[in-house]
């Protein structure tokens, strides 16, 4: 079974439950985690600075991390990641990779159809480009009849 799971989180509210679903098969596999955050700075050239744009980010970082953290103290070995790189789903599965995880649980909107394949979508890169096995998180939702 997994020993080290990877959960990217963007801070969203589904990278959030993502996050708990995640812990929560650590939990219950015996597994450890580790959670990563990944940002590209790129400023509002009207607004703000290259500086204040990296600090903007960093700190954003460190607040979804901390969400990790939090709820990994049920009971799971929990490690924090956060990366600058320009191309979030190469850092996701570089970090996977070096920290020796063998899976990555990361959340998914869901899109059907052509908004399923615009590109920006991470999880889908990552579900493309990665050796490592990746479950797709997309929440709950009802069962319509």
């Amino acid at each position: 079974m997994f020993k080290h799971i990877l959960i990217p989180t963007d801070g969203s509210d589904l990278s959030e439950d993502a996050v708990k679903y995640g812990i929560s098969l650590a939990k219950a596999v015996n597994a450890k985690v580790t959670g990563i955050t990944v940002y590209a700075v790129h400023p509002d050239m009207l607004t703000e600075t290259p500086e204040s744009c990296k600090k903007r980010m960093t700190t954003n970082a460190m607040k979804y991390l901390e969400q990790v953290k939090d709820a990994a103290k049920a009971g799971v070995v929990c490690d924090t990641v956060q990366v600058e790189h320009e191309h979030p789903f190469q850092a996701i599965i570089e970090a996977a990779k070096s920290k020796g995880c063998d899976l990555i649980v990361m959340a998914s909107h869901g899109r059907r159809g052509v908004s399923a394949i615009v590109p920006g979508s991470e999880t889908l890169k990552v579900l493309t480009h990665s050796t490592i096995p990746v479950l797709v998180y997309r929440g709950w939702r009802p069962t319509l009849l």
